[in-house]
């Protein structure tokens, strides 16, 4: 006697589906994360690296930051931004700092907390 085996790749589909779908969406959401995280450092670090020139200010330096944000993913990540002139071993330098909030679940949901910064050594007149 011969069994019928219609529908049972049906039912493959839909149990690979339940492992593969997930891990997915887990991969691309890991990627966005990380994607917003490099895109705040490079942008802190452009602002820093903006900053340290001997005509500009720390100030300056957050403002070019949120340009870069804002251009580079959304205005929404630059929103707490940060620059100050420190002291590192005698050394004066400029560092901004960005605080971001990315939504660990696509568009909604609990978010995952960023916070990266930039640094630059400041220039001297000679």
């Amino acid at each position: 006697m011969r069994r019928d085996d219609r529908g049972a790749a049906v039912v493959d589909f839909v149990l690979v589906s339940l492992v593969l779908i997930p891990l997915v969406l887990a991969i691309v959401q890991l990627a966005l994360v990380l994607h917003v995280r490099n895109t705040l450092t490079a942008a802190a670090t452009e602002g820093a690296r903006y900053a340290a020139t001997i005509d500009r200010s720390p100030a300056e330096g957050a403002a070019r930051t949120k340009a870069q944000i804002s251009g580079a993913i959304a205005a929404r990540f630059a929103s707490a931004v940060t620059a100050r002139q420190t002291m590192v071993n005698g050394v004066p330098e400029v560092e901004v700092s960005v605080n971001a909030r990315v939504p660990a679940l696509g568009l909604w949901g609990p978010a995952v907390h960023l916070k990266v910064s930039g640094h630059a050594v400041k220039e001297s007149v000679p």
